[in-house]
């Protein structure tokens, strides 16, 4: 269990270069240590001034700290899963069999599962992120879009794919072309993760390692 206001920052799996040239080195070191560091900052404060509102049993700001536990929070855990999910070019390897055997039976083909996921995370209104998730609650994949970290999910879905399109996550690279960064950032989509939290969300197992 982590403690309340002990999340910390998690280390990248690679060097601030090694998502290059999809994603600058400039870019990486900035999402990851001012802008993901900043969620958990704030998760850490909302955890810490929830426990103080408990203690004093004075609520009169429990809607904003609700919400910022909320945006924090999920903002913390699909950063942490964004950097797992991708590698550096030619070390993500390819659609595994689980993976492959899952969009096929949902979305018929994996083309349909790319373009549906690539077009759904492009039209994503704002800020926030496309999403390919395992629903337990039907035992299958689904595509969902995520406003700002929190909004529009579906209740015990398990990301096992994220795509981040706030335009910190790309504008330094891409400017206003989302598209463009997202048909980039497709290949360095690391599959090798993507099957090792598929297979595990599919037994019922929450495939996160959390600071």
């Amino acid at each position: 269990m982590i403690p309340i206001g002990k999340h910390q920052l998690p280390p990248l799996p690679y060097s601030y270069d090694g998502l290059e040239p999809v994603i600058s080195q400039r870019t990486l070191k900035f999402h990851h240590d001012k802008h993901h560091k900043a969620y958990v900052d704030g998760l850490n404060k909302a955890e810490i001034k929830l426990q103080e509102s408990r203690n004093q049993n004075n609520y009169e700001f429990i809607k904003y700290w609700e919400n910022e536990i909320a945006f924090n929070g999920s903002g913390h855990i699909l950063h942490s899963i964004y950097w797992t999910i991708m590698a550096p070019i030619g070390m993500t390897g390819q659609p595994g069999i689980q993976t492959l055997t899952q969009i096929n039976n949902y979305f018929g083909s994996f083309n349909n599962f790319k373009e549906q996921f690539k077009n759904a995370t492009e039209k994503v209104e704002a800020s926030g992120w496309g999403i390919l998730a395992w629903q337990p609650a039907w035992m299958r994949l689904e595509i969902l879009q995520a406003g700002k970290h929190q909004d529009l999910t579906q209740w015990s879905a398990i990301p096992i794919l994220v795509c981040d399109v706030w335009e910190h996550a790309y504008y330094l690279d891409y400017q206003n072309e989302r598209k463009k960064y997202i048909e980039s950032w497709w290949r360095l989509i690391n599959w090798f993760e993507v099957e090792r939290r598929l297979q595990m969300a599919m037994k019922g197992q929450v495939p996160l390692v959390m600071y």
